[in-house]
């Protein structure tokens, strides 16, 4: 029989007879002890265990086990995700995310970052899509909505949401530490049904002292190279081609894709010298495809619709060649309040007008799994750029109320940004910084085409497991 132990994907052959496998089942977990041998010519391992002892430490029902030896649908599996966490695959994502993880702190560390907590609980947008999760306390009474938070009904005296990204926190950390960085989870209450899209999500977020986009963006080039590089130092590329030819042996599972694009992934990942294009160089691309009759979108790309999906993966794969893509240098008016304009004597004089300081980074199919800017630091434009996205962020003492600590708490409600206009008004310094979404880079590493299915324990809407 094959066992296995989270360890690796490779199963361990134990030879038993019949009276040792008396009792035995599927999802069962054992002990088994005995003698490590040579196994007979023509079997697939160099080695076997050959039992003297076998112990059932858990007992396991075959009959209701939900994982049966037979081809198990994702989203089948996203219904189960205590017990899918045990299959090879999802083993070894788990030990991917663990040490993809160190691999970056290591990379932070030996750069002299600092690891910072940042709040989950917020009182703020920091986007401004208004796609947040609110808190409230007690369980809603039959029929009562619960996407809104009176301020009676609030813990914190007023409505407060489960962040949407730390950045804004990590701007304050970085007035007296120069780099900073965070690793955390992120919600968004977003009812897209997608790929590529979940409520929770891990973000990896950076803050630094800086005047250059370009050298946000030599950061992230090379923390991706950095991690790269040390999973390729492990087995972790084949592993994953092992499970990949498991899962299209047993189907019982999705195969993640071919092993020859994953390793052409990994290897472009690690050369480096990605290629830049900016916002406006991008569009002319997409329209002069699109004109000459090249290319037929969907959505027609103009300057104030943004990059749907469509267009990222047609810049990913031209002007990427299959190595990532910095696009910079959107228009404002798509882009949150907080991102310094192009063009400011602290950035680049020639910008194109009404452009930000911003970046996302393309990889090929996955897309978008990286954004970064440099951030208003002024305090006059910071104020007048909220003012634009109907911010209210000097409504500090429209009314207050009294906390149990006895200090007054302001109410207003615009989200309560007036702490963050204070990190100008007290001494401000050129910054900027970007976000890593975790998830969907782990699906372009792995090939898994499904952001759900890279999770522990995903959250989309209307399935919240376990």
């Amino acid at each position: 029989m094959g066992r296995g132990d989270g360890s690796t994907v490779h199963s361990l052959q134990a030879v038993l007879n019949p009276d040792q496998a008396q009792g035995l089942s599927t999802g069962a977990l054992v002990a088994i002890h005995g003698l490590w041998r040579p196994a007979p010519p023509g079997k697939e391992q160099s080695h076997e265990l050959r039992a003297q002892e076998v112990i059932i430490i858990g007992a396991a029902d075959s009959e209701k086990y939900p994982i049966q030896k037979k081809f198990q649908t994702p989203e089948f599996l996203r219904t189960i995700p205590h017990l899918r966490l045990r299959l090879p695959l999802h083993a070894l994502l788990a030990r991917l995310r663990s040490e993809s993880e160190f691999l970056l702190a290591q990379y932070f560390r030996d750069r002299g970052f600092l690891r910072v907590q940042a709040p989950i609980i917020t009182s703020s947008d920091c986007e401004g899509a208004g796609e947040v999760f609110s808190l409230r306390t007690g369980a809603p009474v039959a029929g009562e909505r619960v996407d809104g938070v009176s301020e009676e009904s609030s813990f914190f005296l007023r409505p407060k949401y489960l962040t949407v990204s730390s950045q804004l926190h990590l701007e304050a950390y970085m007035q007296e530490h120069p780099k900073v960085w965070t690793f955390s989870p992120t919600f968004r209450a977003e009812k897209s049904d997608t790929p590529r899209h979940v409520s929770e999500f891990w973000m990896l977020e950076v803050e630094l002292r800086t005047q250059s986009l370009e050298e946000i963006m030599k950061l992230v080039e090379c923390m991706i190279m950095s991690l790269v590089q040390g999973l390729q130092r492990g087995s972790f590329m084949e592993e994953l081609a092992t499970v990949n030819r498991l899962r299209n042996t047993s189907h019982t599972e999705e195969p993640t894709g071919d092993d020859r694009i994953l390793l052409d992934r990994w290897e472009k990942l690690a050369e480096g010298s990605w290629p830049r294009i900016t916002y406006t160089q991008a569009l002319h691309l997409l329209q002069d495809s699109a004109s000459s009759g090249k290319t037929m979108f969907v959505h027609k790309p103009n300057w104030e619709s943004g990059l749907q999906l469509e267009h990222e993966r047609y810049i990913a794969a031209t002007v990427g060649q299959g190595k990532p893509v910095f696009v910079t240098d959107y228009p404002q008016v798509i882009k949150p309040f907080y991102m310094l304009p192009s063009a400011t004597k602290m950035t680049e004089p020639t910008a194109v007008p009404g452009t930000a300081a911003c970046f996302d980074l393309l990889l090929p199919e996955v897309c978008e799994v990286v954004g970064g800017s440099l951030r208003e630091h002024r305090l006059k434009e910071l104020k007048t750029s909220m003012q634009k996205f109907e911010f209210r962020p000097e409504q500090r003492i429209s009314s207050k109320r009294t906390a149990p600590d006895g200090f007054s708490v302001p109410i207003d409600s615009a989200g309560n940004m007036a702490w963050y206009l204070d990190l100008r008004r007290f001494g401000s310094v050129p910054h900027g910084g970007f976000g890593l979404g975790f998830d969907r880079l782990l699906c372009y590493l792995t090939g898994i085409r499904n952001i759900k299915d890279v999770l522990t324990w995903p959250r989309f809407h209307g399935r919240c497991d376990c």
